[in-house]
């Protein structure tokens, strides 16, 4: 019998179709909880949906199903806000169930752990415990470890024991927290592997052993600080505790089962996870942590197409308020365009809360007690303040539907505005916009400099491509000042001069060794750019000392 990826295609368009009814109904109901109907076809759809999957033997895939009936079943008629986690966590569910099967029909290759996010949170929301990041791994946990000479017993072998155990708890304190977390780890491992040492021949140095090589290759492979590995590593800590006074303690084997996957997932060459991988026989895992990391992403959430046409549709809908308020502000609208604009901000408010988009909708949401009064009063005409406050907060929602839209990372979106100060958040992340073209021009700007020194050298003292150069650099040390950098501006300007005055108003070409030394001042501060120092002060302030050498060398005055 034809199993998994391979027999998907064959049951492909009715098993999508029955998710679809599945959604479509869990959607309905949603909307009218009251309609238990709804909910009944969502698991009938749902029964089949999973009675497929175990028939083509789609192992992950089939679990997600299972878990969301029994999700769905748990769901009473009439569900209040109670159950709005549960809800939700279920659509998701569902959502990345297709993402997922649409994948295994385009690839032909099965990954269940890429759906364990979805299980967790499913189980979460119904109150049950998370399965495992190895849930879908397995191994022989049985195999013995080759005999090591036992340690002889001392009086104070306790006191060091509890010793390193308090030096595993200082760098697990900073790997939760993330601080330094390669020297955080390797304080961990240390630590293990001295207990190892000190325990060596007794059941209880087996768990050293294997939680050292499990650090050893969390660190070697820059496994992922997971949520699911602090509370292992945290485990491993109560585990420690419990072996201190045990000679014959022996740990649960789902510790070691989880520690053994961390071995398996990063493919560590180091000499620990080498001797554990070779006694254990753990082969090197298809996927990597950044590779699950990348695919939850891609599941998790809608591409880039779908955010774009969504994001599109919003400022059609923006662009229609924005035309209203004109025509208030002109007097010259009709009365029952207040309560069109009046639902049109209810529904936006809505849809950019659905999207995640929470300090938007709720700058929409506070005007529309305002606007409620507008289409209620047939005498009295907006004010001028009140309308003047709506268009600040439609110029806020469009900046962030914008930089939505573009896929902008956290840091570099509108910081999230308190009720009536849209205004002052829509202003600053536009100047924080500035700032960041500005910058981007600059380096150009070098670039082209460093381009055109490198073309001049090789044309043996060509200065027609020398001819733009001081004016761009002068242009770009104008941006710095706008930016506040003067000393980086007071450099950009010296390497300007320079190559006025020495290159190209000078009969002699510089030597080489001159011309190597403005490139490394322009380099240094090209590097200062890329670094992000100008929009964060505090970064890389050296950089611009070594650019200071470079212009020294070049015989130029330079500011303290």
């Amino acid at each position: 019998m034809v199993t998994g990826a391979t027999s998907l295609s064959l049951v492909r368009d009715e098993l999508f179709a029955t998710m679809e009814q599945a959604e479509q109904s869990l959607e309905h109901f949603i909307v009218e909880r009251q309609n238990g109907s709804l909910l009944q076809q969502a698991v009938e759809s749902l029964h089949q949906v999973r009675g497929t999957l175990n028939l083509i033997e789609l192992a992950g895939a089939e679990l997600l199903a299972q878990e969301v009936l029994q999700q769905a079943m748990d769901i009473p008629v009439s569900a209040g806000e109670e159950r709005d986690n549960q809800l939700a966590a279920l659509s998701n569910a569902l959502y990345v169930l297709r993402r997922y099967l649409e994948g295994v029909d385009a690839h032909r290759r099965e990954m269940p752990e890429l759906l364990l996010p979805a299980i967790n949170d499913l189980r979460q929301a119904g109150a049950q415990p998370a399965l495992p990041e190895s849930f879908f791994f397995s191994a022989r946990l049985d195999q013995q470890r080759p005999v090591v000479a036992a340690v002889e017993p001392s009086a104070k072998r306790d006191d060091e024991a509890r010793r390193l155990r308090h030096m595993y708890q200082v760098g697990l304190l900073g790997f939760i927290r993330e601080q330094n977390q390669q020297a955080s780890m390797k304080l961990m491992g240390r630590a293990l592997a001295r207990l190892d040492s000190l325990y060596a021949g007794e059941p209880r140095a087996r768990l050293c052993w294997i939680g050292a090589a499990a650090i050893e290759a969390q660190v070697d492979g820059q496994l992922l600080p997971r949520k699911a590995r602090k509370q292992l590593f945290s485990r491993l800590d109560r585990e420690l505790k419990a072996l201190l006074g045990a000679p014959a303690y022996e740990a649960p084997r789902g510790l070691m089962k989880e520690l053994l996957y961390l071995v398996a997932l990063a493919d560590s060459h180091g000499p620990r996870a080498s001797e554990v991988r070779e006694l254990f026989g753990l082969a090197p895992l298809p996927f990597t942590d950044h590779l699950l990391e990348e695919e939850y992403q891609r599941l998790a959430g809608p591409g880039q197409a779908v955010m774009r046409s969504l994001s599109s549709a919003i400022r059609e809908e923006l662009a229609s308020v924005k035309d209203t308020l004109d025509l208030i502000e002109r007097g010259t609208a009709q009365r029952e365009s207040f309560g069109t604009l009046h639902a049109l901000l209810g529904k936006l408010a809505k849809t950019l809360g659905m999207v995640g988009l929470t300090s938007a909708g709720n700058a929409l949401h506070a005007q529309l007690p305002v606007v409620a009064g507008w289409s209620q009063d047939d005498a009295a005409a907006p004010e001028t303040p009140a309308l003047h406050k709506l268009a600040d907060a439609v110029l806020y929602v469009e900046s962030m539907v914008a930089s939505l839209e573009r896929g902008q990372p956290p840091e570099q979106r509108p910081q999230a505005a308190a009720a009536g100060q849209e205004a002052e958040s829509f202003a600053d992340h536009q100047l924080f916009e500035a700032r960041i073209v500005v910058v981007d021009e600059a380096r150009a700007g070098i670039g082209m400099a460093k381009r055109a020194i490198t073309a001049y050298l090789e044309s043996n003292g060509d200065k027609l491509h020398l001819a733009n150069v001081p004016f761009s650099l002068h242009t770009v040390r104008g941006g710095l000042w706008f930016l506040n950098q003067e000393r980086a501006a007071h450099l950009v300007g010296a390497c300007a001069e320079y190559i006025q005055k020495q290159m190209l108003e000078s009969p002699q070409m510089p030597s080489e060794q001159m011309l190597e030394t403005l490139a490394d001042a322009l380099t240094s501060l090209e590097y200062y750019l890329e670094a992000g120092a100008v929009l964060r002060p505090e970064t890389q302030p050296s950089v611009l000392d070594l650019a200071a050498e470079s212009v020294r060398a070049l015989g130029l005055p330079v500011a303290a």
